[in-house]
């Protein structure tokens, strides 16, 4: 990206990407360039359990965000020239709908539930039941879903009353780690929105959630887009000392203004951990199609779109499970690249952790149908990398029903190392895509944020060549995609908890 410079080029933004699975620190210059030799980054597990739990401990995340951050400041010394440039802001692009409780000092007193913990989805059934979620949904931009706040906490207050009782400030993780860094913290639109206790048109905390969830305002932080600054973190980075630093995002809108999504006729596709469709648009109501999202990136401006719990994670899963670590990324590649079409007779529901858009078959597992003697670990990953892509393409359906025409989506994540997966994507949307020319949209959207908050003006990214999708192999998907949907629909009342369906 480009800028126009209102005031010196010459200082830096200094940008996070708190993931569910790692945590980056990097610098960008104020033309919106990445300084890559100052890139740092850290992974933590997840610990998971067999019911649906998915928590991360505090400490690690927050000894992770520190050691990433010493060495983006330890490379900004070791600079010459660089080690001269001012701070002029902090930015932080982090995971959405997770939250930690805390006491009065800012010391958890829970682990950090993510959006994957689903242990709350019989909770969440019985909400959608008492509430009606279309209403909520309608008001918030949230289903009511194990993936939120209100099935997690007042899954808490049953299960542990007097820790739910004790905990003081319930918070992201991004505002968690914003208080042990600055001392203070806010809650910015954007990480409000995802939620399920904001209200999407007056853009405030939701009152009818809050008291259903037993919940008041003076346990959450304030709302506010105003940057914090404080001599705390100057005492341990001196390059930090009195820095604003502005609210954290939430990643799917960090990842649309790094990939340069912004504008109508743009759409943003990230396949990481997990995988999103999102269009930003302004103006109007801000509402999504039932089972979709509607998230805030700040007053102005909303996302609509839709995330799927498994993608990479499900890659991540086979390389283990199935043995494929023992070939070379190269060698996956290659034998990936010769499988243009789905001949391997597999049936996927990529149901490994509990599923979000379109249908949100929170209560249903993984799924594998046509196993034979000769299915192979190869079959098996190509079948599951697909069924996630057919996901993906049904969002897009529901999502395009809204726009005049098709946008161009721009793809970043994980995804851009693999060619053939970029392919093969194309082919099961059956749209051109657009490979981001940043490989991290999401701390690329952090550093653009805070630029456009101090009075830049970035030019929007050029656009590459697009990977085109193959006509037959489409078609061959199209078929595949409707046996996926069938199969889901025979088996969407096996276990089912009370409450809908969504899609069904």
């Amino acid at each position: 990206m480009a800028a126009k410079k209102p005031h010196s080029s010459h200082s830096l933004i200094l940008a996070f990407d708190v993931g569910t699975s790692s945590l980056r620190t990097t610098l960008f210059s104020t033309r919106g360039e990445r300084l890559l030799k100052t890139t740092a980054q850290a992974t933590y597990p997840l610990r998971y359990t067999n019911d649906g739990g998915a928590e991360l401990l505090p400490n690690v995340l927050r000894k992770a965000a520190r050691d990433c951050l010493e060495k983006t400041l330890q490379a900004l010394r070791d600079d010459v020239a660089m080690r001269k440039l001012p701070i002029l802001g902090v930015g932080m692009s982090s995971f959405w709908h997770s939250v930690i409780g805390t006491d009065e000092e800012n010391k958890p007193l829970t682990p950090v539930y993510t959006w994957v913990d689903s242990r709350c989805r019989t909770v969440a059934a019985k909400l959608r039941a008492e509430l009606g979620e279309r209403e909520v949904h309608a008001r918030t931009g949230c289903m009511l879903r194990s993936s939120f706040w209100p099935a997690k906490l007042v899954w808490l207050r049953e299960r542990d009353a007097k820790l739910f009782s004790r905990v003081k400030m319930w918070m992201s993780p991004a505002e968690w780690l914003y208080h042990e860094f600055v001392g203070e913290a806010v809650c910015g639109l954007s990480m409000a929105s995802g939620t399920g206790f904001f209200n999407a048109h007056t853009l405030k905390w939701d009152e009818p959630m809050l008291e259903r969830c037993d919940l008041t305002e003076n346990k959450l932080h304030t709302l506010s887009e105003i940057s914090v600054a404080n001599a705390r973190c100057g005492r341990f980075f001196p390059e930090l000392k009195n820095v604003p630093w502005f609210p954290a995002i939430g990643d799917g809108a960090a990842s649309n203004l790094g990939s340069g999504a912004t504008h109508p006729g743009l759409a943003a596709i990230n396949v990481g951990t997990s995988a999103a469709l999102r269009v930003m648009r302004s103006g109007g109501v801000a509402q999504a199609p039932f089972g979709l999202f509607c998230y805030r990136v700040d007053e102005q401006r909303y996302l609509v779109g839709g995330a799927v719990s498994n993608a990479g994670n499900l890659r991540a899963w086979c390389l283990r499970e199935l043995r494929l670590d023992n070939f070379t990324d190269a060698q996956i590649e290659r034998e990936m690249a010769r499988r243009a079409a789905p001949e391997h007779g597999l049936l996927v529901l990529p149901f490994w952790s509990a599923e979000r858009a379109p249908t949100w078959d929170e209560n249903r597992r993984g799924l594998i149908e046509g196993i034979t003697h000769n299915t192979t670990a190869l079959d098996l990953l190509q079948a599951i990398t697909e069924s996630s892509y057919f996901r993906i393409a049904r969002i897009a359906e529901l999502v395009l029903e809204q726009e005049k025409s098709a946008p161009r989506f721009i793809v970043s994540g994980g995804i851009q190392r693999s060619r053939s997966s970029l392919q093969r994507l194309a082919d099961v949307l059956n749209l051109p895509i657009y490979p981001n020319d940043e490989p991290e949209a999401s701390i690329a959207g952090a550093a653009v944020y805070v630029l456009h908050k101090l009075g830049f003006t970035l030019l929007l990214p050029r656009l590459g060549r697009p990977i085109r999708p193959r006509s037959r192999v489409a078609q061959a998907y199209a078929r595949e995609r409707e046996k996926q949907a069938r199969l889901e629909k025979l088996t969407a009342f096996e276990n089912a908890p009370p409450g809908p369906v969504v899609g069904v």
